[in-house]
């Protein structure tokens, strides 16, 4: 079972990138998923989450209105839009999928996880 995370990037602040999440070896089409994100120094957090079926989405404040997170089960394929990034942005971005089919509240919900893309993003 593997979750492959792709699309990170340098770009300038006000830019945009779309991040993938591949996965190979199961479906997770009955599982929530999500975006996590690490900038160096720092803890590892939540960035936005997805119901099994893509009828709920859920962000961090600080990204609200900023990204958007969809899925595509038929490719078993997550995507996080991101617009308007600005420098704090910066950081490891990592996909996972949960057992349940709603995302859980904390990170120890998740039970796959993806490698890292780096985005890195310039003033």
């Amino acid at each position: 079972v593997q979750l492959q995370a792709s699309g990170g990037g340098l770009v300038q602040a006000g830019g945009s990138l779309r991040l993938s999440c591949a996965a190979s070896g199961r479906t997770f089409s009955n599982n929530a998923m999500g975006w996590f994100r690490q900038a160096p120094g720092k803890e590892r957090e939540f960035v936005s989450g997805i119901t099994w079926n893509g009828s709920r989405t859920y962000y961090q404040d600080s990204v609200k209105g900023r990204f958007t997170i969809s899925r595509d089960n038929a490719k078993n394929t997550m995507y996080l839009q991101m617009d308007s990034l600005k420098p704090e942005d910066t950081a490891d971005y990592y996909c996972a999928a949960a057992r349940s089919s709603v995302p859980p509240s904390g990170l120890y919900g998740y039970v796959y996880w993806g490698q890292g893309t780096l985005v890195t993003v310039s003033s």
